[in-house]
């Protein structure tokens, strides 16, 4: 079955902790730039290793939270914005235990991060309580000490969700079924390969031992006339022509509505869709980009077709703001009617939780992508219908 997720994993204290030479020996390579100066590192700095029993990670080094420079608020806001992406919080501390650390196991409760401390330079400062902030305490020294400890810890406390590996059909699909991969290639698809969700999708199909078949809408009609498929998947884009050729007794579905459920929160989006209709002349509508791409393209599904769509849908004339990546969203969301989540095939679904939750916690629907396109359509509820049952 495929691995969707890499969990991320986060080392966070203040400034000289030791923070840089823990991701080494976790790593076992000089990933990180250590140095007895205090506040060697100024940026996120990532690297990614294998845990035996967990597979791949990526391990997060980042700026101390005590920065006092001319950059510290900065780079210090930075920090706190990795905890939105990682899955686990390992609070590194050495001399002292206070305010700095009580703070992160606070923000990491507030957003539902698992975390636990690491005493570091045991060997120079007396041990520290087995339990601080009422999480266990590790005692360790990055001179010498053993890496399995460490990586003993990561596994007990990192979340089995993080790193299972995922059924992007849900259990709908079973062996030597037939599915329908629909796969425009068109201006937005990638010069010479395909969207990392198309690739996904038919990876888990071979590790189902079903049967994929890959076809560009044009095809799709005269392939149907002598099959019957268990499922047919569209590119989200092609909902409207597919939607009319595939019979309605084939189910049909989009890539980003299946990623919509790995990814995100399917029941939030399930409910926050219908929320379109509700949308009046001029409210603010928040698309959610989850990767970097090239924005010069004249037909971008999150900059130009769906902003297009949902207008065409209401009638109204909307207000559209853009976050791309992973970037901060604005501080204010209360003036946002609607955000718009992409399915999230670049980044972990605690990073995309953390996200749209934030957003429904102030009130704001989310909806998704492939959703709200297929309400659009005029098809959400037949395009839905394989994860209600």
């Amino acid at each position: 079955m495929v691995k969707l997720n890499r969990p991320h994993i986060g080392i966070f204290g203040r400034m000289n902790a030791g923070k840089s030479s823990l991701v080494n020996v976790l790593s076992g390579q000089d990933t990180a730039l250590v140095s007895a100066v205090a506040g060697t590192t100024t940026d996120p700095v990532k690297k990614i290793m294998e845990i035996l029993g967990v597979g791949p990670v990526t391990l997060i080094d980042t700026a101390g939270l005590d920065d006092a420079s001319e950059l510290g608020a900065q780079r210090v806001a930075k920090t706190k914005e990795i905890l939105d992406q990682v899955n686990l919080a390992i609070i590194v501390f050495a001399e002292a235990f206070g305010g700095y650390e009580k703070e992160l196991a606070a923000l990491c409760r507030a957003r539902g991060v698992p975390f636990f401390f690491v005493h570091n330079k045991s060997d120079i400062y007396p041990a520290a309580p087995s339990r601080l902030e009422k999480t266990e305490v590790i005692e360790f020294s990055c001179r010498g000490g053993d890496a399995k400890v460490l990586l003993d810890a990561v596994r007990k406390h990192l979340p089995q969700s993080a790193y299972a590996q995922d059924d992007i059909f849900g259990g709908f699909v079973q062996e030597n079924d037939e599915v329908v991969l629909v796969m425009p290639i068109d201006a937005s698809a990638p010069e010479g390969r395909l969207i990392l969700p198309q690739v996904q999708a038919m990876r888990c199909v071979l590790d189902l031992h079903a049967v994929g078949i890959g076809l560009q809408p044009q095809q799709l009609e005269g392939w149907l006339k002598t099959h019957t498929p268990k499922l047919v998947v569209t590119d989200s884009q092609a909902f409207g022509f597919v939607s009319s050729v595939v019979p309605a007794s084939v189910p049909l579905t989009s890539f980003s509505i299946l990623f919509s459920r790995l990814k995100g929160d399917f029941d939030l989006f399930l409910n926050s869709t219908p929320k379109i209709d509700t949308l009046q002349e001029g409210d603010k509508v928040l698309i959610l980009e989850s990767c970097s791409h090239s924005v010069n393209i004249c037909d971008d599904i999150g900059r130009v077709k769906l902003p297009a769509w949902l207008q065409k849908k209401t009638g109204k004339k909307l207000h559209f703001d853009i976050i791309a990546n992973l970037d901060p969203l604005p501080e204010d969301l209360s003036s946002y009617k609607l955000a718009v989540q992409c399915g999230g095939c670049m980044v972990t679904r605690a990073q995309i939780l953390n996200r749209v939750h934030r957003l429904a916690r102030a009130g704001v629907p989310v909806s998704n992508y492939g959703m709200a396109i297929a309400w659009c359509n005029g098809i959400f509820d037949r395009v839905t219908e394989i994860f209600r049952r």
